[in-house]
């Protein structure tokens, strides 16, 4: 009976530990969406990936709704890029029941597209994610960035 009951115990782990790989990994799909968006200079996907109510704060500033950020920040900031690159990205991601707490690490390079002139910058996001019945959605976002020395 005893090795019954081990046998269960261990069987239960192990399907929870595979339930939370997979969750774990459908968060990261979401993040790497927005960031593939980013790279691609192309902000037309970004809204489905996050809830209705979502707030997005970039360098200590309120920039309110993705829709208010993207209209009014990101979007126009996109349109002067030639390029924009990710590299040494890592993610690190906790599921906990409804919500997923993320950090993003990585370093990016922009290239202007009037000059050609280039932008290496550090950065860090922590962002919020809820599970909805259309899957991992994003409810908040916080990145910051400092200038690598050229």
């Amino acid at each position: 009976m005893k090795k019954i009951l081990l046998s269960i115990t261990v069987s239960f782990a192990c399907m929870t530990a595979n339930a939370q790989m997979a969750e774990v990994e459908a968060v990261k799909s979401v993040l790497n969406s927005y960031k593939k968006s980013l790279e691609s200079l192309d902000t037309t996907g970004i809204p489905n990936l996050f809830i209705k109510n979502a707030r997005v704060f970039e360098q200590a500033k309120d920039e309110g709704s993705i829709q208010n950020y993207l209209t009014h920040h990101l979007g126009p900031e996109l349109q002067v890029f030639k390029t924009f690159t990710f590299s040494d990205y890592k993610v690190d991601v906790t599921v906990c029941n409804l919500r997923a707490f993320a950090t993003e690490t990585y370093l990016y390079t922009i290239v202007l597209a009037k000059d050609g002139s280039v932008i290496k910058s550090q950065g860090v996001a922590t962002s919020i994610l809820i599970k909805t019945s259309d899957g991992w959605k994003i409810e908040l976002t916080h990145s910051s960035f400092r200038k690598l020395k050229q």
